[in-house]
């Protein structure tokens, strides 16, 4: 018997969001780590469509949202984990610099 599939994925051990694999509904889901054979369970807190992120810990705003293992954005607001990462709670950390 296979194992079922998983609902999100993260690319790497720490990184701070995982890939929503297909549409997800509030309530509990499970992923795991495209680096490891870890597990991740976590209650998620909205709908999060195919292709979206998943806060996989608490995220404070300012702080760095790791993906890749690299820094993506920065968390404009607080996030808790199981809520959904996208721009209304994030910026872009790729102009950073040429900003600042």
């Amino acid at each position: 018997m296979s194992a079922p599939r998983p609902d999100f994925l993260a690319h790497r051990s720490g990184d701070a969001v995982g890939v929503a694999v297909r549409d997800l509904t509030p309530g509990p889901v499970k992923g795991g780590y495209l680096d490891s054979d870890a597990v991740e369970e976590l209650e998620l807190a909205h709908e999060v469509p195919l292709g979206h992120k998943v806060a996989l810990r608490d995220i404070r705003s300012g702080d760095d949202v790791i993906e890749y293992g690299v820094r993506t954005a920065i968390a404009s607001q607080d996030i808790a984990r199981g809520d959904y990462v996208h721009t209304h709670n994030v910026r872009s950390a790729r102009w950073l610099s040429s900003v600042a």
